[in-house]
């Protein structure tokens, strides 16, 4: 999980490289297109080795793709075009380190909106919401009061993504992971693609000056960055999982510091730092509370059956 944040947080640096080269949308359909390929060859050679040891007289692996999966999967991939869109787009107006924590937002925003489905919200919630507000607000907001213009494309972004990861939640139970996750990428790639054939200049030189980036993008940050968190989250709690994610945003900072020599004032270094408090109260509190209440639990039905 560790090693899919630090492949995450690192391609902002190749997608904001990208846009020297080719526009957002071609970019993003180009990488999306080419991480489903890259989860395609994982997924059936998957599927190869567990149908290898089954006897002829066995039944047939059933169909992936059927159509509910199809369905759930053009759903997502719908959604999560709306989100790499504006986080592409609004990585042209801001640093790669805002664009890392804001969009890292998420692990705070999925639990509020859980409010708004009467999900329970406990405390760690609304304080780690509060304290990743308040780093935004450092973060993103200068001395006079401005905002830096992409960072309302990362906000969007994180607001988007929240309620893709919703989303996922309720289809990934009924889907294959890997096959869901193919079907999202090319319904991401192949909208983006579009767009980016009728709004944005084509030439075969830019493509080729962009191929570095989308090779990096795609196959590294889509494909294997993925997979990683495929393989990764079966044996780990959610919670952890979701503090490992959410350094994505520090290895972005870092990313952006190493290559391209971006800074961030004490003032942005502070509001990082609020807000990678936030997620871990968000992610870290209720476990801890259930874990105590656990412990108190254990100590205290020895007691009521003496």
């Amino acid at each position: 999980m560790l090693a899919a944040a630090l492949i995450w947080g690192s391609a902002f640096v190749a997608q904001r490289l990208s846009l020297d080269a080719i526009g957002p949308f071609l970019f993003t359909g180009l990488r999306f297109l080419l991480g489903a390929g890259v989860v395609s060859v994982f997924l059936f050679v998957r599927r190869g080795a567990a149908a290898r040891p089954v006897a002829s007289g066995s039944p047939a692996t059933p169909a992936l793709f059927d159509g509910a999966l199809l369905r759930a999967g053009t759903v997502l991939g719908l959604v999560l075009a709306i989100a790499i869109s504006l986080q592409q787009i609004g990585l042209g107006y801001t640093k790669i380190a805002n664009a890392g924590f804001i969009s890292s937002l998420y692990v705070v925003i999925v639990p509020m909106l859980g409010v708004l489905l009467r999900h329970r919200t406990g405390i760690a919630t609304w304080l780690g919401a509060a304290l990743a507000a308040l780093g935004l607000y450092f973060l993103s907001i200068n001395e006079h009061f401005s905002v830096m213009y992409g960072d309302w494309y990362q906000l969007g972004c994180a607001l988007v993504i929240s309620i893709q990861v919703m989303l996922v939640s309720h289809y990934a139970p009924r889907h294959d992971p890997l096959a869901l996750s193919i079907v999202q990428f090319i319904a991401c790639g192949a909208v983006c693609l579009a767009i980016g054939l009728v709004c944005e200049p084509l030439r075969p030189a830019d493509i080729a000056r962009a191929a570095p980036t989308i090779l990096y993008g795609g196959a590294l940050s889509v494909g294997i960055g993925y997979t990683l968190q495929v393989v990764a989250q079966r044996d780990a709690a959610p919670a952890h999982a979701a503090v490992i994610f959410s350094m994505e945003g520090v290895f972005a900072a870092l990313a952006g510091w190493a290559a391209l020599g971006e800074t961030l004032t004490p003032r942005a270094l502070a509001g990082c730092a609020l807000m990678m408090a936030g997620l871990l109260a968000c992610q870290l509190l209720p476990a801890w509370q259930a874990r105590l209440r656990a412990r108190q639990r254990a100590l205290t039905q020895p007691a009521e059956t003496a």
